[in-house]
Formats: C-alpha cells, structure tokens, sequence
C-alpha cells in the first residue's frame, strides 16, 4: 500500500465531502483503539473542526486512559480539535433499571452491550446536530463488510466511512506512519463493550489477519472444502458471521406495493 498517498487521498475525501455539503467539520467517539484514533487523525489533517468525544459506560481504565492521552495528542498536533466528556454510566445504568429482566441472561447481555453503542450514537449525533457536524464512523473493511462487527444503529449509525475501505493490517500501517501512541498500536482490539477484558479475537475466534485471509479468499469463490485444519476453522467463522450478520450490510428491506394495488 502506497501508505501516504492513501493518507492523503481519505484526507482530501473528507474535506471535499465536508466542503460540498456545506458542513464545518466532525465528530467522533473516541475509544482508545486503532481504528477511532487514525480516523480522528484523519479528520484533523483536514484542517477542519474536530468535536472528539469521550463517552464512557463502565469503561475499563486502560481505554479511558488511552483515549484521553490520543486527544491531547491531537491537540498538541492540530489548531482545530477539541474534546466533550459525555459520561454515560448514569444513563446506561439508569436504563437497565427502567427495563424488565428476560429469562435468558445471555441475551440480555448481548442487547445491553448493542445498547452501549446506541447511547453513544445518539450522544454523537446530538453533538453533531448543535455543532453542524458531521459523524465519522471508525470501522474497517473487515468490521464492516466483512464479519458485521459492529452495532447497527450504534457503531454504525454515521454519517460517512473514511476507513471502510481498508482491512485492519492497512489501518495498522496508517497509525504508524501517522505516528499514533505505541500504547494503542500495541493494544488488543476490543470493542469495550462488555464492561471486561475480552478481546475482538476472544468473541470472533478468529484474529483479524486470518479473517482478512478468510474475506480475500471468499472474494475469490473459495468454500470451506478447500481448506484443512485452522484455514478451514478460520474459513467457515468468517462464512458464520459475514452470513448471520446480512442483515447490516444490506440496504433496509421494503415492502413494495404492487400498482395494482394503488
């Protein structure tokens, strides 16, 4: 990958996109991993505004840190960014008392984790709407096109996608040559979710190099018979996951009303 002259054309995307529509500037959440801290880099090289928000829910002390030390990075480096802490542990906890318990603990965990997202959505774009803003999502190609990894409405409720087109190991290369804190590079990818430790890696089963093995090789009409052992492994939870997880990627289903019916 021409590393700068990609650095260089999402800048010139997002600042032309911003210019055309008439908008001043971004936000974006801001969680202490790779992928929020190159596109809020990304954003900043545009010279235009920067709202960074910090919106923790129970969060683990290693993510807030990190997260706070990439925003002062930020602006020690660039003239327009500024920060909004947004402490969203009230209002989770405030919800989860309002709201009935299921029989099945473990779903309702998972609805609580989505939930956690979607406060954060709406936080952004609450922001976004005061300031005349636009969201910039943070996922990746394999995130977004590849396994689902993401809330919908939640993490993925934006406004544009700066990073979308690029697998994880291509957003790693960006983050150093950008210069991103050793400390995030270094970090294991979690979506800080759940309130614990547990990686991406843990709730896939998969790393994300092998996944975006699994996505390249899916993109060439490869099937799980092709493969033996962990290729196979890998192979069919990338197949389990970009399957069960359709319903993200693709356009809102829409009940057409035949003509003869109006």
């Amino acid at each position: 990958m021409q590393t700068e002259k990609v650095v260089d054309h999402i800048v010139n995307w997002l600042k032309d996109y911003a210019t055309s529509a008439n908008i001043k500037g971004f936000t974006i959440g801001i969680s202490g991993g790779i992928d929020s801290a190159v596109t809020s880099t990304l954003c900043a090289k545009t010279g235009l505004d920067l709202l960074c928000l910090e919106m923790p829910i129970h969060q683990a002390e290693n993510q807030v840190t990190r997260a706070s030390s990439h925003i002062e990075w930020l602006q020690a480096n660039f003239s327009k960014v500024s920060r909004q802490m947004v402490n969203l542990t009230p209002v989770f906890d405030s919800l989860v008392k309002a709201i009935p318990t299921v029989a099945h603990e473990a779903d309702r965990f998972m609805a609580l984790a989505n939930t956690r997202a979607r406060l954060r959505m709406t936080s952004l774009y609450y922001f976004a709407a005061l300031e005349g803003y636009l969201v910039a999502g943070t996922g990746n190609k394999v995130e977004d096109f590849g396994v689902g990894f993401y809330t919908k409405y939640g993490d993925g409720g934006v406004d544009l996608s700066p990073i979308a087109d690029l697998y994880k190991s291509e957003v790693y290369e960006i983050a150093k040559y950008l210069g991103i804190n050793t400390e995030i590079q270094q970090a294991e990818p979690t979506d800080g979710l759940w309130g614990d430790d547990r990686t991406d890696e843990d709730q896939i089963g998969a790393s994300y190099p092998e996944l975006e093995w699994a996505m390249k090789m899916n993109d060439q009409g490869k099937s799980s018979t092709d493969f033996k052992n962990r290729e196979k492994e890998v192979f069919e939870i990338f197949k389990r996951f970009n399957y069960a997880n359709q319903h993200k990627m693709i356009p809102i289903p829409i009940c057409k009303i035949p003509s003869t019916l109006i």
